[in-house]
């Protein structure tokens, strides 16, 4: 009965965790990496086919994208997650396998001219309706009998729609642990949908820490900020550049612009212009309208009794084709502009970034978290006066601006309130799928707060959940960057490596300490902390 950490380790993105009990193979998420890629993550510990089921928290990328990878590998059990979920993986999974396919489609012309292999994409479409054939579909709140040994149940993490924490029973030899799955948990007053549940109890728990070590600055009045933004932009004769996730941050800006405009707080434009421009947003945002009103708050269900739709607008515009996207550029009325993706990576945001960014009228306003190495978190940052876009230096000169309260991760006090909701303290807390020295920290302050020990661990972390006790802690192989492969190089990570060994051969011996006397534990303290001091220096 163990769990394995494969992914999202001393990271943001790349979910994945691997599960065994009774002979039985599983995995929590399998989600692709985004932006800056930190350290090495282990390959999944069996081949694909020998799993027996997946269990999904929610649809973003970083959680489901390699999913159909997966199935292309061999899988084919069940992948398990809510209906919200599962059409918002739809949707999201064709939509990465059709940038992915483009993309192979336009490096393999330069190949093939350049008379260079060609490559393949990730995964195609039909390897996603082979995964989407895979899902199963389940209710939130009731528990689900996954087989022998295996029970789950999801319950409402209020960070996208659909999104669930996740609670797993494991059954071994006539022993049952509980550990519960945090997923990526919702910001505090999030709109639209429900917010997360609290779980009373669990044997181990494994908590995101996204924002672990900071918390959110907030707004008494996120359409009165949004309306200000809007109002001293347009008078200046600028566009508002919104780059949000088509998923999710897209919907809730609908929401709030909904909000401004109803109230009327943005004066002397009349019904300004807002152009969604992302095919997979349009879709998303028709999925959010159909679903089920139990996956919305109070105030969303209320509207949608009322026959309002809180997402629709007067002067909302919906641009799908590429020509529908490049006229808005064309049309030089002062306009608000939201187009995905979120951290500005790809797609047709960076049009828009090319052809406002070097407006000081206009304004670029991000709305979602920026991982390290993005050209989001790049702008973010400031002290770029220039960026690359389509092969053309373009000058940063418009206003970056991000907008407070509007993340769609708990801060840390929002991730201790869910952890301190347990009634029970956990043998073990996990703190992952945060940058590496959040993790740390967090595990840190967490373990404080419960009363339990808490670890932050790195890919390769094995932990048997019945003997309460770590099978392997390997310590984190950062990414050798390309061109680094010099006969040097390879000496040095060589025995940077063997250094790594040598530490994870310290620790074991450390944990064997556990029961000695109090002698001899000082005795060995002192050793280490001699040893460490005199390479400190």
């Amino acid at each position: 009965m163990k769990i394995t950490f494969l992914g999202a380790t001393h990271e943001v993105t790349g979910s994945c965790t691997f599960i065994e009990v009774g002979g039985r193979y599983g995995l929590v998420d399998f989600g692709m990496e985004q932006g800056k890629d930190v350290f090495v993550n282990r390959s999944l510990p069996v081949d694909p086919a020998a799993l027996d089921f997946v269990l999904v928290t929610h649809a973003h990328i970083d959680h489901s994208g390699r999913l159909p990878l997966l199935v292309k590998q061999g899988f084919r059990g069940g992948i398990y997650l809510t209906e919200a979920t599962a059409n918002l993986c739809d949707i999201m999974l064709r939509d990465s396998a059709s940038i992915q396919m483009q993309e192979a489609e336009w490096q393999n012309r330069k190949a093939k001219r350049a008379g260079e292999t060609v490559s393949e994409p990730l995964f195609d479409l039909d390897d996603v309706q082979r995964a989407v054939n895979c899902f199963r579909p389940c209710k939130v709140g009731q528990i689900l009998q996954l087989g022998e040994g295996v029970a789950v149940r999801f319950v409402n993490a209020g960070h996208l729609l659909g999104s669930a924490s996740i609670e797993l029973w494991l059954t071994e030899g006539g022993v049952t642990k509980k550990i519960v799955f945090s997923g990526d948990l919702g910001n505090r007053n999030m709109p639209i949908i429900c917010p997360m549940d609290h779980i009373r109890e669990a044997d181990c728990i494994v908590v995101e820490s996204t924002y672990g070590d900071r918390l959110h600055e907030t707004v008494s009045d996120s359409a009165s900020y949004l309306a200000g933004v809007i109002q001293r932009t347009l008078d200046r004769g600028g566009n508002v550049v919104i780059p949000a996730f088509a998923v999710g941050r897209t919907q809730e800006m609908l929401y709030l612009i909904r909000e401004v405009k109803n109230a009327h707080l943005v004066k002397g434009h009349g019904d300004f212009p807002v152009y969604v421009d992302s095919p997979l947003g349009v879709e998303a945002t028709s999925i959010f309208l159909q679903c089920d009103r139990s996956c919305f708050d109070k105030q969303t269900r209320e509207l949608l009794e009322k026959g309002v739709n809180p997402l629709m607008s007067p002067g909302l515009n919906i641009a799908v084709s590429s020509d529908e996207s490049k006229r808005i550029n064309d049309d030089k009325t002062p306009k608000v502009i939201i187009s995905s993706s979120g951290m500005c990576e790809g797609g047709r945001i960076r049009h828009h970034l090319k052809h406002n960014l070097w407006r000081s009228e206009s304004t670029i306003l991000f709305v979602g978290y920026q991982s390290a190495g993005t050209l989001g978190r790049i702008l973010l940052d400031g002290g770029k006066k220039t960026i690359k876009l389509f092969g053309e230096d373009i000058a940063v000169n418009a206003e970056i601006l991000f907008m407070p309260g509007k993340s769609g991760h708990a801060d840390r006090d929002g991730l201790l309130e869910w952890l301190e909701a347990f009634e029970t303290k956990p043998a073990m807390l996990f703190v992952n799928h945060g940058e590496a020295a959040v993790t740390e920290s967090f595990a840190a302050l967490a373990g404080e707060h419960l009363g339990c020990r808490a670890f932050a661990p790195y890919s390769g972390t094995c932990y048997d959940l019945a003997a309460d006790a770590f099978v392997e802690t390997p310590a984190g192989v950062p990414v050798v960057k390309k061109g680094a492969d010099t006969p040097q190089a390879q000496r040095k990570r060589a025995l940077y490596e063997k250094l790594v060994a040598a530490g994870q051969r310290l620790i074991t011996v450390i944990r064997a300490c556990e029961g000695m006397s109090n002698k001899d534990v000082g005795k060995f303290t002192d050793q280490i902390n001699r040893l460490c001091e005199k390479w400190e220096k």
